[in-house]
């Protein structure tokens, strides 16, 4: 007999501010939604740099004959004796924990291979216009500058090029629309807030003659505010519902293009996606029910 006394309490006060109720659920949906697309990108970023930071190289450049480097043009092609100092040099240091060398035509087919999905590009380069190289793995990547200083300059080296320096921009960019999209759900939340407090406390009003006939009868003041807080987190929930839709959307449609864009294999795992899903729900019911407890305590004397 009380729960259906509670559910239908919670009924009627859906019932009575309907407008009010569809204003908390979309809200709530578009602020979790917000969220849920910061923590999706905040996931990707990670999982990125965890993929990238094991991979990140220096490349050294050898000179070729048509390298458009003054070094390069005054001194000719590296030779084999230079490529062989350089190699020696670089697996001599410490901070080195791998050296591959890489051919022309190695460089060339790798290059191919990358941006087989963007014709324009790959037509555009022949085979030769991409030097031998040095591929130097690091055992870390903030140890860049080091490695890099012993062998800039030296006979035969076009350039030294940093993969890291190119991600990090890239990084850089992710890392902007995760905290703009964090920092513009959390403003969404705190409006959710108030209207869901509102809301609360309108619906108490409305119900104020209820409540005090409980009151008379000896109900407890949980008993009381019980069917007002159901109604928030009822709210709280159909709008996590909704928001997941949209963060399961932004999932598949958005951030799954990243491998086809990138061509390599960081896409969410199910387990990443349900986390930031789970997450999302659980905050838009503790955000309702705690709004509507607070407000209770202030405008509902029992």
């Amino acid at each position: 007999m009380r729960a259906q006394f509670v559910l239908s309490e919670i009924w009627i006060g859906l019932r009575r501010n309907l407008t009010m109720t569809v204003a908390v659920i979309i809200t709530v949906a578009i602020s979790l939604a917000l969220f849920g697309g910061g923590l999706l990108i905040m996931q990707q970023v990670s999982q990125m740099r965890g993929y990238w930071d094991s991979r990140v190289s220096l490349t050294v450049f050898m000179c070729t004959k048509n390298a458009p480097s003054a070094a390069c043009e005054e001194n000719g092609e590296a030779t084999k004796e230079q490529r062989a100092d350089v190699e020696s040099t670089l697996k001599s240091l410490p901070e080195v924990a791998d050296v591959t060398y890489v051919t022309q035509a190695e460089a060339f087919k790798d290059f191919q291979e990358r941006f087989s999905n963007q014709e324009a590009m790959s037509d555009a380069v022949r085979e030769g216009d991409i030097p031998d190289n040095f591929r130097v793995q690091l055992e870390n990547p903030d140890q860049y500058d080091k490695v890099a200083e012993q062998v800039k300059g030296a006979p035969g080296v076009e350039s030294v090029s940093d993969d890291q320096q190119v991600l990090e921009k890239f990084f850089g960019l992710l890392d902007g629309l995760k905290w703009g999209a964090l920092t513009v759900s959390f403003i969404q939340l705190g409006a959710a807030a108030l209207l869901i407090g509102n809301t609360i406390r309108l619906s108490a009003y409305s119900r104020r003659r209820e409540t005090g006939i409980m009151r008379l009868v000896g109900a407890s003041n949980f008993y009381i505010q019980l069917p007002f807080l159901l109604e928030g987190a009822i709210a709280g929930l159909i709008g996590g519902v909704i928001a997941s839709g949209f963060i399961v959307s932004a999932r598949f449609f958005l951030l799954d293009k990243v491998e086809d864009w990138f061509a390599f294999p960081v896409a969410l795992s199910t387990g990443s996606l349900l986390y930031v899903i789970g997450v999302s729900l659980i905050l838009g019911v503790l955000l309702c029910t705690v709004a509507s407890f607070l407000t209770l305590r202030r405008y509902l004397r029992v």
